[in-house]
Order: C-alpha cells, then sequence, then structure tokens
C-alpha cells in the first residue's frame, strides 16, 4: 500500500496544500429564485422552477440573505470585503447543471485576502484565506442498476437528476497553500466548519453535503520553493476522511516520484472502502471554463452602513470565546474547546453562569463537559436540561449540602424528567450529612463490621482508607460529606485502642 510504501520516502518530501471548502448557506430560498431550500426528504425535481433549471426567456435576482451571509463570513475570516463586486459565467457542460454555466464570481469575489487561525497538534497554526464568494449550486447525479426484465432485457446501469439542489445558494471559501500537513488541513476544516455555525452562514452538515470539502496537494522535495503538479481530492464525507484521503495523497505522490513516474495535473476521488484515491478525470484548466461577466445580473454594491449593520450583528466567534473561557473563567483549553464545539454545551454552559448563582465556573464545566455530554450522547431527550437547575445542582455540591454521588443522579433524573433539582433532592432525601454525631456512629458502624480493613491501616497500608471510607458512603447512601468522613476514620483509627 502506498502509505505503508511512501513513509521513508515523506522525510525527503514536504507537501504544499490549499483547501476548496462549498458551504450550502442557510437561506429560506435559492439563490437566484424562489424555490424553497428545504429539500431534505423531498420528492426528486420537486423543488424547482423555470429559473434554476436555466429555461429560455428567465431571469435570475440575487438573494439579499446570502450576500450577507458570505459578508458576514468575510467579517469573521477577517477579510477585505469588496464595496463593488460582479456576477460571471462559468461555462462548462456536465449533466448536472441544467443551464450549461454556473452564475459565479470569479474576478471580484465578495470577500478576500482573510486568515483563521486554529490550534493543532503542534500548536496555533494560521492559514491565509485567498477569497470566499458567492455562486450557485449544481443538481444531483444519482446512478443506479435497473432490474433485467421478465422478458429478459439484461440489467442496465442509468444516471438519474435530481434538480432539487440545483440553484443553492453555494459559498466557497479557497486558502492560500498554506497547509503542510493533514492533520492541519483537517483542523482547519473542523474550525472552519464551527465557525459557519457560530454565525450562522451554514449548517455545514458534511453528511448530507452541506459542507463539501476539496483538497489540492503537492509534494516538492524539501528546501525547494517551486511547487510540484497539484492534484485535486473529491468526494471526502467527513472530517476524518479528509485527514485519511489527504495523508493517502501525500505518500501515494511520493512512492511515484521515487519510482521516477510522472504526476499530472488530476482529479482524483477517496474511496472511503479501500482507503485510497482514485483517478476521476484530468484536471481543468481555469481557461477552459471561459470566464465572462453575467450580462442578467446587475454589479452588487454594497453601502457601508449595509456592511457595519452585518458587522455588528455578529454573534462572539469561536476562538474569542475559547480565550474568555481561558483568560476570564480559569478553563482549561480542552474544557474551552469541548464546550464551544458543541453549540448545546455552550447554551447550557452560558445561560448556568447568566443564573449567577454563585457557582464556580470551573464547577460548572465539570458538569457540562462531563455528565452533560456524556448522558445527552445519542439522547433526544438534552434539552430538557434547564441551566437555571444546573447552575443550582453545582452550588449545593460546591457548598457541601450534597454528595457528588447522589448530584450525579439528580442531574440524570433532572435530564430525564425536567424536574426541578430541589424537588429531586426532597424527594429522594438526599441532603448531604455533615452532622459530627449521625457520621460519627456511621464511621464506628463501618469499622466494627471492617476489622480487616483496619489491621490493614494500621499495619501501613494507607489504602485502606479508601475502602472505608467507600463503605462508610454505601452505608449512608451517598450522602454523607466524604471530606468529614475521611477526617473522622482517620482520627478514630489513629486513636490509641
Amino acid at each position: 500500500m502506498a502509505a505503508e510504501a511512501g513513509t521513508g520516502a515523506l522525510e525527503r518530501y514536504e507537501a504544499v496544500i490549499g483547501i476548496e471548502i462549498h458551504c450550502q448557506l442557510r437561506t429560506a430560498s435559492k439563490m437566484f429564485c424562489g424555490c424553497s431550500t428545504e429539500i431534505d426528504g423531498a420528492a426528486p425535481n420537486s423543488h424547482c422552477c423555470p429559473v434554476c433549471l436555466g429555461l429560455p426567456g428567465v431571469l435570475p435576482t440575487i438573494n439579499k440573505s446570502a450576500v450577507e451571509c458570505v459578508i458576514a463570513t468575510g467579517f469573521a475570516i477577517e477579510a477585505a470585503i469588496a464595496p463593488t463586486t460582479r456576477w460571471d459565467r462559468k461555462n462548462y457542460f456536465y449533466p448536472d447543471l441544467p443551464k450549461g454555466y454556473q452564475i459565479s464570481q470569479y474576478q471580484l469575489p465578495l470577500a478576500s485576502n482573510g486568515r483563521l487561525t486554529f490550534e493543532t497538534s503542534e500548536g496555533p497554526f494560521t492559514v491565509r484565506i485567498n477569497r470566499a464568494h458567492l455562486e450557485e449550486d449544481t443538481g444531483r447525479l444519482i446512478h443506479a442498476e435497473l432490474d433485467a426484465s421478465p422478458g429478459g432485457r439484461p440489467a442496465r446501469r442509468v444516471s438519474l437528476i435530481d434538480f432539487n439542489r440545483s440553484g443553492m445558494p453555494l459559498m466557497e471559501i479557497v486558502t492560500e497553500p498554506d497547509i503542510r500537513t493533514a492533520e492541519q488541513a483537517r483542523r482547519y476544516a473542523e474550525e472552519l466548519r464551527l465557525l459557519m455555525r457560530t454565525i450562522g452562514a451554514s449548517d455545514a452538515e458534511m453528511e448530507n453535503g452541506q459542507m463539501r470539502v476539496e483538497a489540492n496537494v503537492s509534494i516538492r522535495p524539501r528546501g525547494r520553493e517551486e511547487f510540484g503538479t497539484r492534484i485535486e481530492v473529491k468526494n471526502m464525507n467527513s472530517m476524518r476522511s479528509v485527514e485519511r484521503a489527504i495523508d493517502f495523497e501525500i505518500q501515494r505522490q511520493a512512492v511515484a516520484i521515487d519510482a521516477g513516474r510522472t504526476i499530472r495535473m488530476e482529479t482524483r476521488g477517496w474511496d472511503e472502502a479501500r482507503q485510497e484515491t482514485y483517478l476521476m478525470r484530468p484536471k481543468e484548466a481555469e481557461n477552459e471554463y471561459r470566464y465572462f461577466p453575467e450580462p442578467d445580473l446587475p454589479p452588487l454594491v454594497a453601502p457601508p452602513e449595509w456592511l457595519a449593520e452585518i458587522k455588528a450583528r455578529l454573534p462572539e466567534l469561536p476562538a474569542a470565546r475559547r480565550n474568555r473561557y481561558g483568560t476570564d473563567l480559569g478553563l482549561s483549553a480542552y474544557d474551552a474547546a469541548v464546550i464551544v464545539n458543541d453549540a448545546a454545551a455552550t447554551a447550557l454552559f452560558e445561560g448556568a453562569l447568566a443564573a449567577d448563582t454563585g457557582a464556580p465556573a470551573k464547577l460548572i464545566a465539570n458538569w457540562v463537559t462531563g455528565e452533560y455530554m456524556r448522558l445527552v450522547k445519542g439522547k433526544a431527550g438534552a434539552g430538557k436540561v434547564n441551566a437555571g437547575e444546573l447552575a443550582a445542582l453545582a452550588k449545593l455540591v460546591a457548598d457541601g449540602a450534597i454528595s457528588g454521588t447522589n448530584a450525579k443522579e439528580v442531574f440524570a433524573e433532572h435530564l430525564d424528567t425536567g424536574e426541578p433539582v430541589a424537588r429531586i433532592i426532597e424527594k429522594h432525601g438526599y441532603r448531604q450529612i455533615s452532622d459530627a454525631g449521625a457520621l460519627g456512629a456511621a464511621v464506628e458502624q463501618v469499622l466494627a463490621a471492617n476489622p480487616a480493613a483496619v489491621a490493614d491501616y494500621r499495619a501501613g497500608r494507607d489504602a485502606a482508607v479508601g475502602f472505608l471510607v467507600g463503605q462508610v458512603m454505601k452505608a449512608t447512601r451517598g450522602q454523607a460529606n466524604a471530606t468529614m468522613v475521611q477526617a473522622a476514620l482517620r482520627e478514630r483509627l489513629d486513636r490509641a485502642e
């Protein structure tokens, strides 16, 4: 396999990677017509009209919301926003492109010269972003096999076309060739997906085609400035596939060059089952698209006050939120990343902080990244968690009014039923026992019932205390104050008989 054979060769070569990402935008209607974008589960060819089918005599109109999504993205990636831009026709003939051309932006994109910084295993890394522009999506080809007919006609392979996706608003974001490893490529795609979801530009689900990642990969001898021949890699349907496909392609090219073979510019697909890339077609040169200005759409002018309004609507961005959680709230980089990467977890954490119960932010974060994330994984009832109730529970734990064990049971029941924390605690009698007399009686009972553990402790085996604490907690149904229990046990065990 190329991945195995190329390991040594990679010491002599450096990868040069650029990423192109297409995101379907979160709008109610398509890019240039009024057809609905709610196409998931819809019957084939049920969401299309003369405009998105490119029938003669129709005229497109610009979707303002889609333009705003791209401008908002431009601000989020620190790009320059063009005050005036225009539309271009990108000409190519493919079955899923009904007009024979795609309305896109070529020379004057809406946003250019941006950047995005993200974390990798080797620390922060910044990728320059060449452009973010608007275009319309194509239809979808479905390849199928027709069964053999009863009359003896053999089975046939056919290609069907669903034009529901044709004309959907699509944003293309293109990086400079700054990326050097498959991991950097994956982390960039993950950070951009999080950014799109945070600003509301796209749901960016790779599994259903809302976000499509394409990589231009080449290698060159280390120390050389000149780029190698680039290969475009498509059909990567998950973040894991992005990393694996690019890593495979880097090593495949290294093996080919070492064997004296010529790398030719081409488009390759990723075969998830076989874990390898495969040839799709020779790569088109840019001049083959025969770009020219779109005659049916006027130039787009973005007044300064409109741009200022869009920028003002931006929420706190992921990088800024992670930094605030670490700097202002004392969260670890891991906890901050886990919370920020999940919209529901972020909302729960922010809501619990806003409840202002006095519970430490770090303790609330522990509950969100721990019990919450564990319990809601694949669970439909996650929405029943009330941020104020979580904050109240965390405060009770911090004050020692309820044990950690019982608090987990309370939280699980609250998640399942939505019942208030105080009512659950009252119903089960979960108030923590901190009375010295009551704890003393429980300690004496446990010591009397476990003479072997007592002997172990007095023989110098300190771990026996942990066992005895567990027995006291069990005897009190988890309600005893564990800190007080351990202190009482040590005081009693160290006392001379």
